[in-house]
């Protein structure tokens, strides 16, 4: 981890994502503000990063040749318009390229920068926040120092996942999306909470512990989920009542209809 505290990130694009990276970054103990250099056209609203030490600039390119790490945060449709501005001043002795757009393959990065520059894919997702995100990544490059500078920037944010390129929209739609599938599921639960008796804030903090738990439980055991929903499910019980009606009214069948139908929509 520490090979990452000499390294100049710049975040091109500093949006929602990018945001959750940098804050990400700053909360760690191995990137030093001075060594972040964030862009956007709005840099006003990048000001509290400023304020931390952060480099804000309007300036793509100046940003670009301050930096060695770079990471497109810009938009999908975006993206290869802004790289044609800054292929000129990447150099393959001293840049990496981490692409953040879903949909844009590598290959359609190497035709406008040419095969000399380290290009990698970078999925993570906004619980990038509170260092929790999982980046899945992959790159043109099987060298283990580059792509440990690169693994080293995300696990400043959470956990990493080498996976094939072939699966990159698949994980933007399980890992990306996922949060906002997941945040569904808690507002629901919430709302169940509130109509059972409680008040919002109460109901939040018990829905909110209660998922964290769950997550850990899978996590730190390894286990699969039914092996945790049976040691709850006791015969003629209200956990496997409720399961069941949820089921009934189509809870899984909806989820997976859901995954299946974002990630066509990033395949067309």
């Amino acid at each position: 981890m520490k090979q990452m505290t000499h390294k100049k990130i710049a975040i091109i694009g500093c949006g929602n994502l990018g945001a959750a990276i940098l804050q990400g970054l700053l909360d760690g103990s191995n990137v030093e503000p001075k060594n972040l250099i964030a862009t956007k056209r709005n840099i006003q609203s990048l000001a509290s990063f400023k304020a931390q030490g952060v480099v804000v600039t309007a300036n793509n390119e100046e940003a670009v040749v301050r930096s060695e790490i770079i990471l497109l945060g810009l938009k999908p449709h975006n993206t290869i318009a802004v790289l044609k501005e800054l292929a000129p001043h990447l150099d393959g002795n001293k840049h990496v390229l981490v692409s953040l757009a879903t949909g844009i393959t590598i290959a359609e990065l190497t035709t406008v920068v040419g095969a000399d520059i380290p290009i990698f894919r970078a999925m993570p997702n906004t619980a990038a926040d509170v260092n929790e995100s999982l980046t899945c990544l992959c790159a043109n490059t099987a060298d283990d120092t580059t792509y440990g500078w690169v693994e080293s920037l995300f696990l400043e944010i959470g956990k990493t996942q080498r996976i094939e390129e072939k699966l990159m929209e698949a994980a933007t739609v399980l890992g990306a999306c996922g949060i906002a599938y997941v945040l569904r599921f808690i507002r629901a639960m919430v709302q169940g909470g509130i109509q059972i008796g409680f008040d919002a804030e109460t109901a939040s903090y018990i829905v909110n512990q209660t998922v964290k738990g769950a997550s850990q439980l899978l996590i730190q055991n390894g286990a699969h989920p039914e092996q945790e929903i049976d040691k709850v499910t006791t015969p003629k019980g209200c956990t496997i009542e409720g399961l069941n009606e949820m089921e009934h009214n189509g809870f899984s069948s909806a989820l997976i209809k859901g995954i299946v139908t974002s990630f066509e929509k990033i395949e067309k």
